[in-house]
């Protein structure tokens, strides 16, 4: 090996460190986004199954409540709630990496009416 070559083996191992870091900090960005929506998506239904079981009679309680409580746990906070007979309707949000994602989840008994 030639004078002229010393050290190329070094800059173009901090060239693959660099392009690896580049290309993985946007990929654990989409990650984290992916992870939000699938958390506010377990804690809407959390929050809908708990609001559809008292609204429904088989546990005591106030639906929404019961529905905030059920949000609160999964780490999401419940933005809405609205019961129709033993039909539930909540919307639940999660904040991670700054980034707020909502879902919204309807619970219910089989026999209830479709979804519109």
């Amino acid at each position: 090996m030639g004078r002229g070559e010393r050290g190329a083996g070094s800059v173009l191992a901090l060239a693959v460190v660099a392009a690896t870091v580049a290309l993985t900090v946007p990929v654990l960005g989409a990650c984290a986004l992916l992870l939000g929506g699938q958390l506010a998506a377990n804690a809407a239904d959390a929050a809908a199954l708990a609001a559809a079981d008292v609204a429904s009679g088989a546990s005591p309680g106030e639906p929404c409540a019961r529905a905030a409580d059920a949000a609160e746990r999964n780490g999401a906070v419940l933005e809405a709630c609205a019961v129709d007979g033993a039909i539930a309707d909540v919307r639940a949000s999660v904040t991670v990496a700054g980034v707020a994602q909502a879902a919204r989840a309807r619970a219910g008994p089989p026999d209830a009416r479709p979804v519109p």
